[in-house]
């Protein structure tokens, strides 16, 4: 006989778990006490529950795996929803645990009872409230199962604490399946010839990938048919690593704050092979120029995608996995050197800014990290400026090496985010790349970093300011700063040293070399505050409901 959260534990050690990030309460006790007890999973005592989605969150994009939270009922439940929406967004498995009030009390306003099923439906995959722990072992797996299959997603697992008491013996499924729920979709072979045939027919064709290609693990066989066609490859934020940045065939991130080049690569190109991306609207700003003189081709796992946004083109409903080898084999190998020299003349005439000045500038910073980064390096980046500057000008040669929150864009994910991924990293350098607002939302988290002695080497570019709301407001609101300035001098160094985490002052160049290596010798957490120019921006940008062509490098460029 085993209690409820004895059987929870045991199913989780059986999809393989091996790190929990929560935090306890009173409906917790029973799972924290039976981990006690545990020495196959480790459970890692975040300071805020939001902290625990955003490492659950980065532990599964670096890892592949599922992540796991987990929390009591009330606001400890209800701190996770910034985090599960955030890993939502970004198609990322998490299962979610949160504790509630004995099954008795739902529904009569108990203390800290929340309705977790209600609250988190439109933010989950799936959600399920456990009012029987005969079902609990069949709940959990068909938990996980969800969540990393098809399109993943995070799903909640609502557990009332006399469910978790409850003692039976335990009977766990050894297979799982849900009725009515198709784990792949089928192949349309006929499909994926016609579009081979568009791609042989195109003179000017163009690879435009995103994060599905991280999550169905295909960057390789993305490379090898690019390099059989000749076909040059552009990217979104979810698909930064996907292709080396030095190959000819790259021609970097699109959207907002991507390149001129990839931008125009697009509007130039007379087939566009979308595969694993969505259309968000930071790629493709006004759609109805987006692409003109294009025939698409969208290849997507979840068919509620296809022509959400851009309508027409071929619709192949597919995992990429399992598409890219067939097609890569149907198409033929073309000369397309004078399409690939065109590109390159794009890349000449509107390159991303790298200027000089007399204090530093994000690609020095960025070229900094690179030099002590070594060749695998994990970097989340937390949201605004600092998440575009490591976007742009920090490369990554391989997937799962950048994390970030691109469709909610949460302020405050870098920190905790990174510190589950050297969690499910442990050989790897770990960095989260924050500005001063963004770092401020989650700091806390320094203390479970020095708790466990978890290496994140936590960088802070401090302009003192907010500084993509304040580079709005130069643009477009005649530098009316509203709200936008941190002019509270906080002493980031002095705050790591009161969370037990050393912390390293940056002013100029010579000084961030020195800190940062001295930071990769020391073997704990570190915080670097690198003092930023409150002037410095991200440009080149598409003006909001722009052509995506339409690009501004300079904040006097924009008239309006």
């Amino acid at each position: 006989m085993k209690t409820g959260a004895q059987i929870l534990l045991e199913c989780l050690k059986k999809e393989g778990v091996d790190t929990i990030f929560g935090y306890p309460g009173a409906r917790t006790l029973l799972v924290h006490d039976a981990l006690l007890d545990d020495t196959d999973l480790k459970h890692i005592l975040v300071r805020h529950e939001q902290g625990a989605a955003h490492a659950a969150d980065g532990y599964a994009r670096t890892t592949g795996k599922v992540g796991v939270c987990l929390t009591t009922s009330g606001p400890g439940a209800t701190n996770l929803v910034t985090g599960i929406a955030t890993a939502y967004m970004d198609s990322v498995p998490m299962v979610a645990l949160t504790c509630q009030v004995t099954t008795a009390d739902i529904g009569n306003d108990a203390f800290q009872e929340a309705d977790m099923a209600g609250i988190t439906r439109p933010i989950t995959k799936h959600n399920y409230v456990v009012t029987d722990v005969n079902d609990l072992a069949r709940v959990v797996r068909e938990a996980f199962y969800i969540a990393r299959t098809r399109r993943p997603g995070p799903v909640l697992v609502d557990l009332p604490s006399d469910v978790l008491a409850a003692k039976i013996k335990p009977n766990i499924p050894e297979e799982v399946t849900r009725r009515g729920y198709q784990e792949k979709p089928s192949l349309n072979l006929k499909q994926i010839k016609r579009a081979a045939e568009m791609i042989n027919k195109a003179k000017r064709p163009l690879i435009y990938a995103g994060g599905g290609i991280t999550l169905s693990n295909s960057s390789d066989k993305l490379r090898a048919l690019a390099q059989k066609g000749s076909i040059p490859v552009t990217h979104t934020l979810m698909g930064i690593g996907i292709m080396d940045p030095k190959s000819p065939l790259s021609v970097g991130m699109l959207g907002m704050y991507g390149a001129w080049y990839a931008n125009m690569a697009v509007s130039q190109s007379d087939c566009l092979i979308a595969i694993g991306v969505r259309f968000d609207d930071r790629v493709t700003g006004k759609v109805d120029s987006f692409a003109p003189n294009a025939k698409i081709i969208h290849f997507d796992i979840d068919p509620s995608s296809i022509r959400k946004v851009v309508q027409g083109g071929l619709p192949i409903v597919c995992d990429a996995a399992e598409v890219l080898e067939p097609l890569t084999e149907l198409i033929e190998e073309k000369d397309r050197s004078g399409w690939l020299e065109d590109i390159q003349g794009y890349k000449k005439k509107g390159p991303l800014p790298r200027p000089q000045r007399d204090h530093l500038v994000p690609h020095e910073v960025m070229e900094a990290i690179e030099a002590v980064a070594g060749d695998q390096p994990v970097v989340a980046s937390d949201v605004g400026l600092s998440q575009m500057w490591t976007a742009n000008y920090l490369p990554f040669k391989g997937p799962r090496q950048y994390i970030t929150s691109g469709g909610l864009g949460t302020m405050g994910y870098a920190l905790p985010a990174a510190m589950g991924a050297a969690m499910g990293n442990p050989e790897r350098p770990i960095f989260a790349i924050n500005g001063d607002g963004a770092f401020q939302m989650n700091c806390q988290e320094l203390a479970t970093c020095s708790q466990y002695k978890i290496p994140v080497k936590c960088i802070i570019l401090n302009n003192g300011k907010l500084g993509m709301v304040r580079q709005f407001q130069k643009v477009f609101l005649s530098s009316r700063y509203a709200s936008t300035n941190l002019d509270a001098d906080v002493d980031f160094c002095t705050v790591a040293k009161g969370f037990g985490v050393s912390g390293i002052k940056v002013k100029n160049l010579d000084e961030l070399h020195e800190g940062l290596k001295k930071a990769m010798e020391i073997p704990g957490p570190v915080v670097l505050d690198v003092a930023i120019h409150p002037d410095t921006y991200s440009f080149p940008m598409v003006p909001p409901g722009k052509e995506s062509t339409a690009m501004i490098f300079d904040a006097d460029e924009w008239e309006g």
